[in-house]
């Protein structure tokens, strides 16, 4: 394949050239730009403390709501349930917490001159007023549940029930409790708080807009400026456009077309094109060396590292099977070893096998394990004449199998064979070895038998 990189050395340009260049204009931008921000910086301070100043206002009123709201829904909770866990969260709300008091507090230091203060004060009053409501039902509801009133705050302690209040049953002292926190003198006091919140947010608004109607024209001043520069702005930018274009993009794009075409990239260019060239080469053989892994995984064994069933059929695709043996080795008994040593055991077991195995068949013939303890070897160029020399591979295969000199229980293989000498249904070859391994097996296992049908010519 032609290989079409553009030379640009006409250009005498390189990217440290063209970096400098940029450097060199935002240098310039940013002097432009300085003139500028001197004069709207003073703007942006003012437009950034009116907009803290909006959302630490808002927050202030809603703040104070939300606490009373709470509280609500905390002492209707206890006053319905008699979970203790929610008036601890009413008086932690009241006594530490404190959001209502805080926001007065931040509204009065801020704002304390603007009409919006008095109305969040009258509100914070009628939210004082609704907690004497409050500790009135909380006591209702202590004695309505039969809980020990020592051991609740100080607020609902000092509460003293009328004559009337005190004679009344439990369930009396409940349901007038629920009635308090409930009714609609304890709704209009509800609606008192959220009107007097409304008016100081409504009031804050209007300010807060005067204020920001002020720092709006101040900002449209300084319009003419801004489009300027950014007129300047894109000049410089449609230049550094065409430059990144002519030293990067093109030289680039070609690099492209040989990615996708799973092609080395030539090592030219600016160097730093080079780096990139020469990176990109690095990682294209470092994953082909990965693939040729995977590939390895995916066809072995992980445990013999014999080649598995897909390795088997990878073989099966790529040997001349005209001539050849079909070994099937089967370890006798494994499912007792298993059971009497484990699996652990079992499996040092195999590895042993597999070792002998490569190491009688490993330069004439290809190992695989089919799974569990059965084998298959596939000998090219083998004929029936080497069946004395298999039967001796086998007993000293098995004599040195039988050898307990390594720590493992002794063990033995069967061995059905059969040769071919055509193409011939690799199914049918296997079901014929398997007849003849299933004869040793049948005749007292660690055996060998043959299954050598002639070939019709």
């Amino acid at each position: 394949m032609s290989l079409k990189i553009r030379s640009y050395k006409q250009d005498n340009l390189s990217l440290k050239k063209l970096n400098t260049c940029m450097v060199v204009a935002a240098i310039l931008i940013s002097l432009v730009l300085f003139f500028a921000m001197s004069r709207t910086s003073s703007m942006y301070d003012e437009a950034h403390v009116v907009t803290e100043e909006i959302k630490n206002y808002e927050t202030t009123a809603y703040n104070l709501q939300t606490a009373s709201d709470y509280l609500t829904e905390q002492i209707r909770l206890f006053v319905i349930t008699g979970d203790k866990k929610n008036l601890d969260n009413y008086f932690e709300e009241s006594n530490i917490t404190r959001r209502r008091d805080e926001a007065l507090e931040f509204l009065k230091a801020k704002h304390g001159d603007s009409p919006a203060y008095p109305e969040l004060q009258t509100a914070m009053n009628g939210s004082l007023v609704l907690m004497v409501m409050e500790y009135h039902a909380a006591r209702l509801a202590v004695d309505a549940y039969g809980y020990n009133l020592e051991e609740y705050p100080k607020e609902i302690q000092s509460v003293r029930l009328s004559d009337y209040e005190a004679t009344l049953s439990p369930q009396q002292k409940g349901d007038i409790a629920k009635k308090m926190l409930f009714n609609d003198e304890y709704k209009r006091q509800k609606d008192f708080i959220a009107n007097h919140t409304m008016n100081c947010l409504m009031q804050l608004e209007k300010e807060i807009w005067e204020e920001q109607a002020k720092v709006s024209d101040n900002l449209k001043k300084t319009m003419f400026i801004e489009h300027v520069l950014t007129v300047l702005l894109i000049a410089i930018l449609l230049g550094i456009v065409y430059l990144t274009s002519r030293l990067v993009i093109f030289p680039l794009r070609d690099y492209v077309d040989l990615i996708r075409e799973d092609e080395r990239l030539p090592v030219t260019g600016a160097d730093e094109l080079r780096f990139l060239a020469e990176t990109y080469n690095a990682m294209r053989e470092t994953n082909r060396l990965h693939q040729e892994q995977l590939t390895y995984e995916a066809t072995h064994d992980r445990l013999t590292t014999l080649y598995n069933r897909r390795g088997f059929e990878m073989l099966l695709d790529n040997l001349n099977l005209s001539n050849f043996a079909v070994i099937l080795v089967d370890l006798d008994k494994f499912k007792s070893i298993n059971d009497i040593y484990g699996h652990d055991t079992g499996d040092k077991v195999l590895i042993k096998v597999s070792k002998v195995l490569l190491d009688y068949f490993g330069d004439n013939g290809h190992i695989c394990r089919l799974g569990g303890d059965e084998f298959v070897i596939l000998m090219e160029n083998a004929t029936s004449s080497i069946q004395d020399q298999l039967k001796k591979t086998i007993e000293s295969i098995n004599q040195w199998l039988r050898a307990a000199h390594d720590g493992l229980p002794p063990a033995t293989v069967s061995v059905g064979v059969t040769f071919c000498n055509k193409n011939t249904d690799i199914l049918s070859l296997l079901k014929r070895a398997d007849e003849a391994l299933y004869d040793a097996k049948e005749h007292g296992r660690s055996a060998i038998r043959f299954d050598t049908p002639t070939a019709k010519k």
